[in-house]
C-alpha cells in the first residue's frame, strides 16, 4: 500500500553508486532504478532486473527482491534511508553472495516501464 511507503522515501530513485559494481556498469540494462511506491514495484540495476516488496522500518524502508541476476534466479533484501543530502542510501544483498552499499538520487519514472524480469532458465535473448 503506497501510504505505507514513508514519504521522505517514497517515489523512484536512480541508482548512482554501489560499493561492490564499478558505476559504468549500472546501467547495463538501462538507467539503474529503484522503486518505492508501495505497487509493483521494481529494481533495474547492473545485470538485475526484480520485482521489490517494500515496507517501512524505524529509520527508512527494508525491502525484499526476487528477479533475474544475469542469467539466474536470484533474490535478496536491502535496506534503505534518506540521508542529510536527500540521498537515498542503503545497504543491498543477493541471497547467497554479494552485498553492497548503494546510493540514489530521487528521479522521475522511467519513460518506458521496467521490464519483468525474463522466465528462469533460458539466457536473456534481449537487451535494454
Amino acid at each position: 500500500m503506497t501510504s505505507l511507503i514513508p514519504v521522505e522515501c517514497r517515489g523512484w530513485w536512480r541508482i548512482v553508486e554501489t560499493g561492490t559494481w564499478p558505476s559504468d556498469s549500472l546501467d547495463y540494462l538501462g538507467p539503474a532504478m529503484l522503486s518505492l511506491t508501495g505497487q509493483d514495484d521494481r529494481l533495474r540495476m547492473h545485470y538485475l532486473l526484480a520485482h521489490v516488496t517494500a515496507k517501512p522500518n524505524k529509520t527508512g524502508v527494508s525491502f525484499r527482491w526476487k528477479g533475474v541476476w544475469e542469467f539466474d534466479e536470484h533474490s535478496g533484501t536491502g535496506t534503505v534511508r534518506v540521508g542529510e543530502d536527500g540521498r537515498l542510501r542503503g545497504m543491498f544483498r543477493i541471497k547467497g553472495s554479494d552485498d553492497s552499499t548503494l546510493v540514489a538520487e530521487r528521479a522521475d519514472a522511467p519513460n518506458k516501464p521496467i521490464k519483468d524480469p525474463p522466465p528462469f532458465g533460458p539466457k536473456w535473448g534481449w537487451r535494454r
